[in-house]
């Protein structure tokens, strides 16, 4: 997977589709150097929905931050309540959650014919102005990889993370091996390890993504797919960022031009707006089976249970 280089400007262009923007590593690690406590702390919140819209100069899109938990197929409902979301393209950054709430998420998703993608919504300011944008440091861990995977088409940005592990019960993923399980935990895990495999064939996935994410034990640190994984899992249907926001344009600007801050309520249409992705730190990792009793489903490990 490569961007698009002209003009001797590689590591330094800005790849638009309207508003929908790939920052290359010079324009992403000046928006690292801006990252704060805050935007570290965005992913491990309950997913929420910002409707990027920018109109007439930009595009419009779906922003979808944090963790998938039992409340965020209803939330996503609320949120698409008096829009006509058909088609839409919703940009990842999540650090995964429940497995039977992403499976539902997913399915609504293929119901509406989304394309989804992995990024972080932030605005850009060039020297032609403020631009809504996505930067593709950002992190689609977990059970957002089968979130992403719900996408009718899909594209993954060379600078984008995606991560996989086993699911496991949320309440000891913490320390795993020294836990006790009982019979019915066992079943439980199996049972949505079956849902989660019925699903991923639904949504056009290969038996290679099941095998890469049920390899990784959850005292192992996340697996990140390269780029051949993501072809054999088929995880990416395009290498064209213009399949998920149609228009594209390469648009050279110099990196002193460029300075980017998280989307807040600056163009019109946008609201609950997220903080931005998390650009450094080790990967989140999220226990997602559901233990009986227990509400775990959506908790990372560096979480209380």
């Amino acid at each position: 997977m490569r961007f698009a280089k002209s003009s001797g400007f590689y590591g330094r262009t800005l790849l638009c589709a309207a508003a929908f923007c790939f920052a290359f590593s010079g324009f992403a690690s000046a928006f690292e150097q801006g990252s704060t406590k805050e935007n570290l702390e965005a992913r491990k919140h309950p997913m929420r929905f910002s409707w990027i819209a920018c109109e007439p100069h930009c595009g419009s899109w779906i922003s979808a931050v944090g963790l998938v938990t039992s409340e965020t197929p209803k939330a996503f409902n609320d949120f698409a309540a008096g829009r006509d979301l058909t088609g839409a393209t919703v940009v990842l950054d999540s650090g995964g959650g429940s497995v039977n709430d992403a499976i539902a998420l997913g399915r609504r998703w293929r119901e509406l014919g989304v394309r989804t993608t992995v990024g972080a919504s932030v605005v850009v300011k060039t020297v032609a102005g403020d631009r809504a944008a996505v930067l593709p440091e950002a992190y689609c861990e977990s059970m957002c990889v089968f979130v992403l995977l719900s996408g009718k088409t899909r594209y993954v940005p060379e600078r984008a993370h995606v991560r996989v592990h086993q699911i496991w019960m949320g309440d000891r993923a913490d320390d795993a091996r020294a836990a006790s399980y009982t019979a019915e935990d066992l079943m439980i895990v199996e049972r949505d390890i079956g849902r989660l495999a019925k699903y991923t064939f639904e949504m056009g996935g290969s038996g290679d993504l099941l095998h890469l994410a049920l390899s990784i034990p959850p005292w192992e640190a996340l697996h990140e797919l390269s780029p051949a994984e993501l072809r054999s899992a088929n995880l990416m249907t395009t290498d064209r960022v213009a399949d998920v926001l149609p228009g594209g344009e390469v648009v050279e600007a110099p990196v002193a031009d460029l300075v980017t801050k998280p989307v807040q309520d600056r163009f019109p249409g946008i609201t609950n707006a997220p903080a931005a992705a998390m650009m450094t730190g080790q990967p989140t990792k999220t226990a997602e089976a559901e233990s009986a009793g227990h509400a775990a489903a959506s908790a990372a490990s560096d979480r209380p249970q």
